[in-house]
Order: structure tokens, then C-alpha cells, then sequence
């Protein structure tokens, strides 16, 4: 199944590893949307179908936590944090929040790659 999937990361250079990531880990793509930040992101949800959320912690106007919080009042679209912030407190509070998963960044396409599927089939 082709996947819509939302990135949400206040670089557009990372944005677009992520992208590229994802094609080299074979995950098979409908559309890709991005979002600079949280705000942009709730409403990115809003204009259709996502089957899948990658998400930085660290943006300006709303964060990757409070993002989570918001879209998890309205949304149970598989959500994985894509981020440097990797103690395990930071962990635990994105799980707390309602993620589904972490990567830690820098990443090799096939860790993404196995933490989606890991997601995405549980």
C-alpha cells in the first residue's frame, strides 16, 4: 500500500533527506506532504488522508510535543519522532504524548525504514 506521509521539521533540509530516506529504504510513496512546524501540520491534517506523521521535537511556533498533543484530540495517525532529542526522558514523554516510535537523528535509511514498518504493522 502506497502511503500519504506528513514531514514535519522546521529544515527544509532535512526535509528533504527524510524524503530521500524514505525512497531508499523502499517505502512505497502515494504523496508526501511537509509542514515547517506543528501549526502547519494540524492543518496539513485537516486536507486529507495521512497515513503517517515523521516529526521533529524542536520547531518555532509549536513544537513536536505540543504537536502530538493536538493532533492526538482529533487524529490516531501513526506518529514517529525523527529527532536529536533522544535522552530517555524525551522518549517517554513523546510516547506519553501519543508517538509511536523514535528515531534517533542521524539515521540510515533502513532504520527509518524498519521503524516504520515496525509501526505500521502493529
Amino acid at each position: 500500500m502506497a502511503l500519504n506521509i506528513l514531514i514535519v521539521d522546521d529544515s527544509a533540509i532535512m526535509r528533504k533527506m527524510i524524503s530521500r530516506s524514505l525512497r531508499q529504504a523502499g517505502i512505497e510513496i502515494a504523496q508526501t506532504r511537509e509542514a515547517e512546524n506543528g501549526a502547519e501540520a494540524l492543518d496539513a491534517l485537516k486536507e486529507g488522508e495521512v497515513n503517517l506523521i515523521l516529526c521533529d521535537w524542536n520547531m518555532p511556533v509549536m513544537d513536536g510535543p505540543t504537536f502530538i498533543k493536538e493532533a492526538r484530540r482529533t487524529y490516531q495517525t501513526p506518529i514517529i519522532m525523527l529527532t536529536t532529542e533522544a535522552t530517555d526522558d524525551k522518549v517517554a514523554t513523546a510516547l506519553e504524548l501519543g508517538a509511536n516510535g523514535h528515531v534517533s537523528k542521524p539515521f540510515t535509511p533502513e532504520k527509518l525504514g524498519e521503524r516504520i514498518m515496525r509501526v505500521l504493522s502493529a
